[in-house]
């Protein structure tokens, strides 16, 4: 076992070798962000070890019994389910992992909280904001952990950047110039899915993929007030039916601290896979991140450079072992990759269940979920009426 600090962030993790409490969990949804979550907590069973909780696979939930079927046998849970209510009374569970599409998302959290299991819910929290206050004001209630699961915050170079703004290092933000670009669009033949769809969704890249970059601006910059955006769907009719979110948005931002923003997230960018990426100036230097080079940053600091003839960014390999989480891996300069970000996430959840601790500030907490969905919402709001919002968010 490792002698250096944790940096899940609350205390230290209980237990040795052979007596770790283990903890049930139950999942709603078994694609993509199922098996993400899944895989995360098969390793955190031997990464972080000793962890603060083992993750037990108990009942997985899913509309299609073959599938679900198929998916239970594939992971490794012990039972399945068409009915996420039998998830929710299973007294096995201790964690309720919500990755189903949007639309299950408010019902099934609501009534896992008030059945005493702890929370994981994918983002965006709601289709809407009222979605998403009525998730967290009803889930507070309740007093159980409850995280909105932005992986991106548990990057290691995105922890590392929060920190040196925590420090002073990066000063005071100037510019948060993000963009999140996928290509999975491009092509009109490609055909209409749920992701496609307002009723399931809410909306399209802008709260599939912007939400990631409204709450990272939010996690290293701080509260946006006000917003002007532009909304457009390019393909408006696809094989299996006629498409009513967006294909991309763009937004400019202006922050409460005074900082200015660019956010943007298209669908339909040809050649970009999962194309990542934020550039933040302060009035001490420049960062830079790129997502598909997720183990590294680009740093320049102007009193690192006084009066030199030779000025300009420095990579920074973010792989020492002082650096954010790297205790858990491997050697300096064994990459980890994007699904890593998930057994950090998740074992974060796990310290906070286990030490009584808090999910924020570095976990993205049900309201930080509430807030990320106002901001979407005044972004459409911008672009359906042609004229800059304010942001503004209710309390408890």
């Amino acid at each position: 076992m490792s002698n250096s600090p944790s940096f899940f962030t609350q205390g230290e993790a209980k237990g040795t070798d052979g007596d770790v409490p283990t903890i049930g969990i139950g999942m709603l949804g078994y694609a993509f962000m199922g098996r993400a979550h899944v895989n995360a907590y098969k390793k955190i069973a031997y990464t972080f070890w000793p962890p603060p909780l083992v993750p037990r696979l108990v009942e997985i939930a899913g509309r299609t019994e073959a599938a679900v079927d198929e998916a239970a046998r594939r992971y490794g849970f012990e039972q399945s389910t068409t009915d996420w209510r039998d998830v929710v009374v299973n007294p096995e569970v201790g964690i309720f992992d919500n990755t189903g599409p949007n639309d299950q998302h408010v019902e099934p959290t609501i009534a896992a909280a008030r059945a005493g299991k702890h929370l994981i819910c994918e983002k965006p929290l709601g289709r809407t904001a009222d979605e998403a206050y009525q998730i967290w004001s009803e889930v507070e209630k309740t007093g159980v952990k409850a995280m909105t699961a932005f992986n991106y915050r548990f990057f290691p170079a995105i922890r590392l950047i929060k920190s040196l703004f925590d420090d002073g290092t990066l000063g005071e933000v100037r510019h948060f110039r993000a963009r999140y670009h996928q290509e999975w669009l491009v092509d009109p033949s490609t055909p209409t899915s749920w992701r496609l769809e307002k009723k399931i969704a809410g909306s399209g890249a802008l709260g599939d993929l912007g939400s990631h970059v409204i709450d990272l601006a939010r996690y290293l910059v701080g509260e946006p007030e006000t917003v002007s955006a532009n909304l457009r769907t390019f393909t408006e009719e696809r094989p299996g039916g006629r498409v009513d979110v967006d294909d991309a948005f763009d937004a400019v931002v202006s922050f409460s601290n005074g900082a200015l923003g660019v956010l943007e997230a298209t669908r339909v960018a040809p050649g970009r896979k999962n194309h990542m990426r934020f550039e933040i100036s302060t009035t001490t230097g420049t960062v830079i991140f790129d997502q598909e080079r997720m183990n590294e940053i680009e740093l320049h600091l102007i009193e690192t450079q006084p009066g030199s003839n030779a000025q300009g960014f420095r990579t920074v390999l973010v792989s020492e072992s002082y650096h954010p989480y790297w205790e858990h891996w491997w050697p300096h300069g064994h990459m980890i990759g994007w699904e890593d970000s998930f057994v950090h996430e998740i074992g974060h959840l796990l310290e906070a269940i286990a030490a009584d601790g808090p999910i924020g500030p570095h976990g993205a907490t049900l309201e930080d979920g509430y807030r990320v969905a106002e901001i979407v919402d005044a972004i459409e709001r911008s672009a359906a009426t042609g004229t800059r919002q304010t942001i503004s968010y209710k309390s408890l």
